[in-house]
């Protein structure tokens, strides 16, 4: 840990599931990447991560990461935020409340269930 760097939980793990690849039992396999950066306005926890689903034909069906600026807000004049934390999900991004690596490893693999049984 750096000194001034936020502390989280769970970030221990999520950090030690670097370059992990996952095989599930369906034919999905999962792949994580996550490393501490220098926290910046773009991301402000310290934390660069992609965690991914892909299905038994190499698509990614599902993504949680923070490695592109996304814009939220569809109206032509109304106010707009640019936010790096976000998913996808097949087509479509959504932005994603980053809280903790902990939350973060959670709401994926609650998401990447719910794809995985969808589809069988």
């Amino acid at each position: 840990m750096r000194p001034n760097e936020p502390q989280y939980s769970g970030l221990d793990t999520l950090l030690s599931l670097d370059g992990e690849v996952f095989r599930m039992d369906n034919g999905y396999w999962v792949k994580f990447e996550a490393r501490r950066v220098a926290p910046s306005t773009q991301l402000p926890h310290g934390i660069r991560y992609s965690l991914t689903l892909h299905n038994r034909d190499n698509k990614r069906v599902l993504g949680f990461d923070n490695s592109h600026a996304i814009k939220i807000g569809r109206k032509r004049f109304g106010a707009r935020k640019t936010t790096w934390d976000h998913k996808h999900r097949r087509d479509d991004i959504a932005a994603y409340e980053f809280e903790t690596p902990g939350q973060l490893l959670e709401d994926f693999w609650r998401d990447a269930e719910r794809v995985m049984a969808e589809r069988r």
